[in-house]
């Protein structure tokens, strides 16, 4: 007579071994050192969305055009560490109190979301992973984004960032992005712009920077207000709006790291919690 238990047991040892196994592959693969020198190429997260495309018998173009960091304007840097990671420049990759925030909100409104990701992680993820929600994947990034950070330079990690990340269907990288909303290069965006663009992160795909939808408007305001607040850009004319409107500004202390101005509050994470009634 068979004995299924034993046979059972050697299957899930071997499940476990091979997940294991997956896991600590990300350890020492794909070799993240040599971003230190060469730019990425297609990203694992653009061959997620040609294949989506392909799924939905959509033809999409991808458009991307690499853009050193210093050819980027320090606006649209500033307003993305603004309103996607306001520790950047002083974490080692990983935010806990917006990790936190994210899983309070997640279990309050039961969705298995997994938010608070620092540019770091969105790197890691953007760079090598996928967009799942799963787990598994998160356990992944972790590790991609600790060798991110211990790779490389903080403003290395944000020049790749905004050359790689999502802007809209097959915009990607922030020389496309500026092109294609505002008609000219990401050199010569404004601090509007900037926050307009910074703004449409959480959801590039179903928000626009130049759209007049509630939430784009008051995200890229607040954004806009921290960053007046910050010193990190001068007033502008805004020829668009009619009369004042009222801004959300919170208190906000200046501090400097690494040479660049950053905000200690109020954090990505607040201003998620003032935006969650505007997102529809």
């Amino acid at each position: 007579m068979s004995k299924p238990a034993p046979i059972l047991r050697k299957l899930i040892l071997l499940i476990i071994a091979c997940f294991i196994a997956s896991i600590a592959w990300y350890c020492f693969f794909p070799r993240v050192g040599a971003l230190r020198k060469h730019n990425p190429g297609t990203t694992s997260f653009m061959k997620y969305r040609e294949r989506q495309w392909q799924d939905e018998g959509r033809h999409v173009t991808i458009r991307r055009q690499w853009v050193n960091y210093n050819r980027i304007s320090p606006f649209i840097a500033r307003a993305v560490v603004v309103g996607e990671d306001a520790k950047f420049w002083r974490h080692d990759g990983f935010d806990l109190p917006a990790m936190k925030y994210a899983l309070e909100k997640d279990l309050k409104t039961r969705k298995f979301a997994l938010g608070g990701s620092t540019i770091s992680q969105q790197l890691a993820k953007n760079l090598y992973l996928s967009p799942s929600k799963n787990p598994v994947r998160k356990i992944k990034e972790a590790i991609l984004t600790w060798r991110i950070e211990h790779t490389l330079t903080k403003r290395r990690i944000l020049e790749i960032y905004l050359n790689v990340v999502e802007w809209g269907d097959g915009v990607f990288g922030i020389e496309a992005a500026a092109q294609h909303y505002y008609g000219h290069s990401a050199a010569q965006l404004s601090p509007r712009e900037a926050a307009g663009l910074a703004a449409v992160l959480p959801n590039p795909i179903k928000f626009k920077p130049t759209s007049p939808m509630r939430y784009v408007a008051r995200r890229s305001r607040l954004i806009y207000a921290i960053m007046l607040r910050q010193g990190l850009a001068p007033p502008e004319q805004d020829s668009s709006a009619k009369k004042p409107q009222k801004e959300i500004e919170p208190h906000i202390d200046s501090t400097v790291v690494s040479g660049e101005a950053v905000q200690a509050s109020p954090e990505s994470s607040d201003i998620d919690a003032m935006l969650d009634s505007l997102a529809k």
